[in-house]
């Protein structure tokens, strides 16, 4: 990815790109469109390992192996520059290092993603947020809405990768309410990108069967069950997408599964108001 100009539209491109929404997002750098399905090189095939129940997961059990073995097993393809499938707390996603260009380009290509909507940025902690982020809401709020089903939208830091999302001085913060992503997140030590585990335009997975053709595509698989009831729209609906970049105001940019309960935090809680042209 080359670094280019801050598009005209900012809101229109963190509006199209973080809510993973179908309109097209306005930018300076030249947007290419790639269709899927226009992927990577197909490799022999992802390696799959299912995670015991979160709730069986003690010192000293067998189940504990298991969990540590993938995270050790996750850690060790995302360093090497790889793509891997992991469940969060809304969908199943694709991670890559978030500092390693070559697999950001990587992710674009298999998913046939449009390079002008941004990637979302997943961490392990609340205090990780204030490295990556200008926060210019109270500790208190983020500890609010993380963990949980929402992506937070705040101006970038440099600490960033400057080939993530680089018409953009914003970006979209994610600590899923996913043990195991979470324990991911502070093992591998930075950020990492994420989206989406399905084609783009195609519809959100909620369980590994249903992205199988990405299967080829990617180093390693973590099964951990079906996300949610996969008859239910809502329960493929993602995360609520939420700019907080503008002091005192906050604009809903994707409704997502948790709009109820972020507004009201927001609003009633925090005094937010929304900004104009939100869709909350």
């Amino acid at each position: 990815m080359s670094t280019a100009r801050p598009c005209a539209g900012l809101r229109a491109a963190v509006a199209a790109g973080m809510g993973l929404s179908d309109g097209p997002a306005v930018s300076g750098r030249r947007c290419r469109l790639l269709r899927p399905p226009a992927p990577a090189p197909a490799m022999p095939g992802a390696r799959l390992l299912r995670l015991p129940e979160s709730g069986a997961v003690q010192a000293a059990s067998p189940e504990r192996s298991g969990w540590t073995e993938a995270l050790r097993a996750a850690v060790a393809e995302l360093r090497a520059g790889a793509v891997v499938a992991v469940p969060t707390d809304t969908l199943y996603g694709l991670a890559c290092s978030a500092s390693c260009s070559a697999a950001l380009d990587c992710v674009y290509r298999l998913k046939g993603r449009s390079e002008a909507k941004p990637l979302a940025v997943c961490l392990g902690r609340v205090a990780d947020v204030y490295r990556y982020c200008q926060v210019r809401v109270p500790k208190e709020l983020l500890e609010d809405l993380l963990p949980g089903p929402v992506t937070l939208v705040m101006q970038r830091s440099e600490e960033l990768n400057k080939d993530l999302n680089p018409f953009t001085p914003l970006v979209g913060i994610r600590i899923p309410n996913h043990a195991f992503m979470q324990d991911l997140a502070q093992m591998f030590g930075g950020p990492l990108a994420l989206t989406s585990a399905n084609l783009s335009s195609q519809a959100s997975s909620l369980s590994v069967e249903e992205f199988q053709d990405l299967w080829p595509h990617l180093s390693l698989v973590i099964d951990g069950g079906p996300i949610g009831d996969s008859q239910s729209p809502e329960c493929r609906l993602g995360s609520t997408v939420v700019d907080l970049s503008v002091p005192g105001k906050f604009a809903i940019i994707r409704p997502g599964c948790a709009l109820e309960n972020t507004t009201a935090i927001l609003q009633q809680k925090y005094g937010l108001l929304p900004s104009q042209g939100s869709c909350s």
